[in-house]
């Protein structure tokens, strides 16, 4: 096994817990989400993981969404007295999009893990 074949599962299962633990606070919790979700696709090569390419994009989903709520709260938000409409908040829907495409990813991810881990019968 390569060497950075070794980092994949402990990659995977810590992005997976950061994705889960982000959810308690989804704004502040956002930036652990988004971080967990790069965890996730750096130990998910594209090529080798049926899951690869899903696992990338919801990666850039959940970056792009969080940046846009980041952005947003930086400038007050969405309705009430800021002027802006509630339709803004589609800017934001790559954030959820992508964390849910995101965590089913990351649990197919870490069955292939554990499928390749697992001794082959003898016989």
């Amino acid at each position: 096994m390569p060497i950075a074949h070794r980092w994949f599962r402990p990659l995977v299962i810590a992005g997976l817990t950061a994705m889960l633990l982000g959810v308690v606070d989804p704004l502040e919790g956002s930036i652990v989400i988004a971080v967990g979700s790069v965890l996730v696709a750096l130990g998910t090569p594209r090529r080798e993981s049926a899951v690869g390419g899903r696992v990338w994009l919801a990666g850039l989903f959940i970056v792009v969404g969080v940046a846009a709520l980041w952005i947003m709260s930086a400038f007050g938000g969405v309705g009430g007295r800021t002027g802006r409409s509630m339709w803004w908040l589609l800017v934001v829907a790559p954030y959820p999009a992508g964390w849910i495409l995101g965590l089913v990813g990351a649990v197919q991810r870490w069955r292939e893990l554990k499928r390749e881990r697992a001794p082959t019968p003898v016989g």
